[in-house]
């Protein structure tokens, strides 16, 4: 039963980006998440994706590609709204 819980909480706490996603969206800002900070999480995750890629264990590896995948969501949209800030865009 703990394995499917935490199968579950795997596909479930990566999706919890999506309103953070569509917030920064409708916002047209991402002012007060800090780019250092949402690029040196994502670079985290992005080193630790080998490692859950090759795992034998379903739930880490679940959850790190469903992490992977939407905290990219929510980088490139930290990313897209910096720029324009900054006057870049």
């Amino acid at each position: 039963m703990f394995k499917y819980l935490g199968l579950a909480a795997a596909v479930v706490l990566p999706l919890w980006n999506i309103p953070l996603i569509v917030r920064i969206r409708r916002r047209k800002s991402s002012a007060d998440i800090s780019l250092p900070w949402a690029l040196g999480v994502w670079f985290c995750f992005l080193a630790m994706l080998p490692s859950g890629l090759m795992s034998t264990d379903v739930t880490y590896r679940v959850f790190s590609i469903a992490n992977m995948t939407f905290f990219s969501g929510v980088v490139f949209q930290v990313v897209r709204f910096h720029r324009q800030t900054d006057g870049l865009n």
